[in-house]
């Protein structure tokens, strides 16, 4: 019998749960999820470290291979339904690249904000192969369940509350999201030399 008093038997499906949930629809702040799960790892015993890079990492890792696996089983209605937040641009030139360095962009893609779902689902259309799209997809969601997990290490070892590690955990990640956005924004706009 699960005893739900216990934070741990709280704290792990919720985890777990987010992450699957936000790696399917990317409403749910999932690297937020992983620095706060770390940070209450870092500051009390409720839950453990490396548990939570484990269910970060498994969570990640199904909600990617379903979000491949729409467009891979052939559902054009599916596919519609996923991609309707995409911009048509980022979709084609995913597809475009993926024939000559797919393993690379799937590990990139979980990396960089909203390049996940364009990769995803350019893999799956391309009939990208299941053989080297887990492997990628498993060591993708290791690399992002690790980062994201040592914001909340570092909040973690700052402060001795929870509550307050967690808020800078969640922070810390909102920071990195907004800066990697803008970066991505920077590089992607053309430079005031070019010609159209």
């Amino acid at each position: 019998m699960t005893d739900w008093t216990d934070p741990a038997a709280i704290g792990y499906p919720v985890l777990f749960g987010g992450v699957l949930l936000g790696s399917v629809i990317p409403i749910v702040p999932t690297g937020a999820i992983v620095g706060a799960g770390a940070a209450v790892a870092m500051t009390t015993d409720h839950l453990s470290l490396p548990l939570v890079i484990v269910l970060a990492t498994l969570g990640a890792f199904v909600g990617d291979v379903i979000t491949f696996a729409v467009p891979r089983l052939g559902s054009e209605a599916a596919v519609r339904w996923v991609a309707r937040r995409q911009q048509a641009e980022r979709l084609e030139k995913a597809r475009a690249q993926f024939t000559r360095r797919g393993w690379q962009l799937i590990v990139i893609g979980r990396l960089v904000p909203a390049g996940r779902i364009p990769v995803l689902l350019a893999a799956g259309a391309l009939a990208y192969p299941w053989r080297r799209l887990l492997p990628a997809a498993l060591a993708a969601s290791l690399i992002w369940a690790v980062a994201y997990a040592l914001l909340g290490i570092v909040s973690g070892g700052l402060f001795d509350s929870p509550l307050v590690a967690t808020l800078l955990a969640t922070v810390l990640v909102l920071v990195v999201t907004v800066v990697t956005t803008l970066v991505s924004k920077y590089r992607q706009r053309p430079k005031t030399g070019e010609r159209s």
